[in-house]
């Protein structure tokens, strides 16, 4: 694995006020890093409408994991607890009306690299659910994690990742406070370092060159996933806050956020988002009407033709009963109330 050290390029001036108080004692674990509470501007109103309005929020200190969870660590807590992830759990006929026989065996969805270009409006030019495609065999069943114990487990649904932020004694964080720690203490700034996407011409995060789905130029040393620590870290000490795999938050989904902008006394402190969901139908299945929340941090498909997410203020749905090849996830631990 490797971690790399803090790099100049990797942060400018436009520094956040942060709170100063001390951290709370010692890490509760190894590799967690104190993320400050403070003021700052969620979202952003100059990129895609789900962003917007910015508008201030303050969340309280934490503590995140400075990496995403690991298939090294997700086997660990398979190995230990028996869990069982969504991907690999057979599918019930009756909560899937309409969905034909072959679409009902357990697996996820893939992504496959186009030939050539595609018509960028169907999702299905690149992906594919693929029967037995799970964290244990990301491409299918000939496929392992044997050689990739250092890169994040993906083919996490919600539910995945609550289980074993539970039994890791942490919890998932909340879009604020996910999008607070990635900013790394830069206000309304464009990327986790700065403004400049390729400052001195590095590339800071795993994502995809070319034109997208089909032409990956690999400026960034990386096809697929990475290991964890492979780019700098923010100004917190996190890694890998774009880029790399999408990462879940507990916030339901709605189109926009729910913010004031330039209002002062209606700053929210450790908003939550909706109180409810928003579905989303499956195509497959029109009957059913399956609940979203909030993805962050864009991954390695993210690409200025399509996906310009790899942002902290860039936000995704993602339906709760599934994930992908390149959905993960990081966990959180609050401090108890004084």
């Amino acid at each position: 694995m490797h971690r790399n050290e803090p790099r100049d390029s990797a942060v400018t001036p436009d520094v956040e006020p942060t709170d100063t108080t001390a951290r709370p004692g010692r890490a509760p674990s190894p590799d967690m890093v104190w993320i400050p509470g403070g003021t700052y501007w969620m979202g952003s109103d100059h990129h895609y409408p789900e962003e917007a309005p910015a508008h201030q929020v303050t969340v309280s200190g934490f503590w995140m994991d400075r990496y995403t969870v690991t298939n090294e660590q997700f086997a660990r807590f398979v190995e230990q607890t028996g869990y069982v992830t969504v991907a690999q759990r057979p599918l019930v006929a009756a909560d899937y009306p309409g969905a034909t026989p072959e679409s009902l065996v357990p697996g996820s969805l893939v992504f496959q690299k186009a030939k050539q270009p595609v018509d960028l409006g169907n999702v299905a030019n690149w992906w594919s659910y693929v029967p037995g495609a799970s964290w244990k065999h990301p491409e299918g069943l000939r496929s392992s994690v044997k050689h990739r114990r250092d890169h994040p487990v993906v083919h996490i649904a919600y539910e995945d990742a609550e289980a074993y932020a539970t039994w890791a004694g942490k919890a998932l964080p909340t879009e604020a406070e996910w999008e607070r720690a990635a900013r790394g203490g830069l206000d309304r700034n464009e990327f986790c370092w700065g403004n400049d996407f390729t400052p001195h011409g590095e590339h800071l995060a795993n994502t995809w060159q070319g034109y997208f789905p089909w032409q990956n130029l690999r400026e960034d040393g990386h096809e697929g996933t990475c290991p964890v620590g492979s780019f700098p870290p923010n100004g917190y000490g996190l890694h890998e806050m774009a880029g790399n795999v999408w990462e879940w938050t507990t916030d339901w989904y709605h189109e926009r956020h729910q913010g004031h902008p330039g209002k002062a006394c209606c700053i929210p402190v450790n908003p939550r988002g909706p109180a409810t969901a928003q579905g989303s139908q499956d195509p497959s299945t029109p009957a059913v009407t399956i609940p979203r929340r909030v993805l962050k941090g864009g991954s390695y498909l993210c690409a200025p033709n399509y996906c310009r997410r790899y942002r902290p203020a860039a936000r995704s749905p993602q339906a709760v009963d599934s994930g992908a090849s390149h959905i993960g996830f990081r966990c959180i631990v609050r401090p108890p109330a004084p």
